[in-house]
């Protein structure tokens, strides 16, 4: 039975990592989009979002803040619907907005989504290669370590250009007008006042990423070593990225929870006519939660946060293995056939 080795994960250079990790971004967004316009189609419908009000919703690579006007909400959610279930969405949204109202708000999305998952993913391969000469092959801390830096390092270079989008997106400002708006921004509040809301989403995605890439690794071994395989199929990138997202998921659902309402707080305070110099804290959101819902209220949302994370973790995987393979291969035979 032929195991892993080492040497078939380092035959791939930096740019074919990148460009991997880029086409798996763009496939789960296309994948993943749609699903999640339905979702937030029929929450507005049920509960309509009021005026200044913010909401969340993410293509399944990054989360993405939208403020409402006069009642209803910007791009694909200011539309009124009349669905009965999801199924139901589907089919009216294509007849009576067409099937593009599906990706609605993808392509400023991605603009965000490729540079942040081009940056994970590398730092991720480059650091567990380095970790593996120090530490060994088959330290069970490698994928941890470094899917817990990866991250870390993701989430605070983006963070600023993920304020910054958000503004341009609510306010409609020209590249000048953005240009002094941030200037007088941090002229007033400092530098720092660029990553705000740079905590919450880091007590998140760095205790996900360590989850995610150790349940990860560990499944992919031990998928790999029962199919007698020498590198991970599609299938089985495929299979072990759902499962270990799913548990990642679950384990870090009320970080998810205690974002999402500090997310929209932020903004909703950015975006209203007083707003507050000061929104609560991370520890003092999760504290109003429990004594309002309970210890429930943290774990809010379990059901579509699983289905929304396993595809997206699944399809983002697997096309990021399938990737990395062919280039392998690619290069063995550059190699062969000089």
């Amino acid at each position: 039975m032929a195991e892993m080795s080492s040497s078939n994960f380092s035959k791939t250079t930096t740019i074919q990592q990148a460009v991997s990790s880029c086409c798996g971004a763009i496939i789960t967004s296309l994948f993943v989009t749609p699903l999640d316009v339905v979702k937030t189609r029929l929450q507005a419908q049920s509960n309509p979002f009021p005026k200044g009000k913010c909401f969340v919703y993410s293509n399944g690579q990054m989360d993405h803040t939208c403020v409402c006007e006069n009642g209803d909400g910007k791009a694909c959610y200011k539309r009124n619907g009349h669905f009965k279930g999801t199924l139901d969405a589907f089919v009216k949204i294509i007849q009576i907005e067409g099937i593009k109202s599906l990706w609605s708000g993808l392509s400023p999305t991605l603009i965000m989504a490729l540079p942040t998952t081009i940056i994970y993913f590398t730092c991720y391969e480059k650091l567990s290669e380095a970790l593996r000469s120090r530490l060994g092959e088959d330290n069970d801390h490698i994928p941890l370590v470094a899917g817990s830096f990866s991250r870390f390092g993701s989430v605070t270079v983006v963070s600023p250009l993920e304020l910054i989008r958000t503004r341009m997106q609510y306010h409609t400002l020209s590249y000048k007008q953005l240009h002094l708006s941030i200037r007088s921004k941090v002229a007033r509040d400092g530098w720092l006042s660029l990553w705000r809301g740079w905590s919450t989403t880091v007590l998140r995605d760095v205790p996900f990423s360590a989850v995610y890439w150790y349940n990860y690794e560990r499944f992919k071994k031990m998928m790999c070593k029962s199919a007698g395989a020498r590198e991970p199929t599609f299938f089985i990138a495929f299979t072990a990225g759902a499962a270990s997202g799913s548990i990642a998921a679950v384990v870090t659902l009320p970080f998810d929870v205690v974002k999402t309402h500090r997310q929209t707080e932020i903004w909703e305070s950015e975006t209203s006519q007083n707003p507050q110099r000061d929104c609560a804290s991370t520890w003092a959101v999760m504290r109003k939660i429990v004594a309002k819902e309970g210890i429930a209220g943290l774990f809010a949302g379990i059901t579509p946060r699983l289905f929304k994370v396993a595809p997206s973790c699944a399809i983002m995987i697997g096309t990021y293995e399938y990737g990395k393979a062919f280039f392998r291969h690619l290069n063995e035979k550059t190699n062969q056939h000089p």
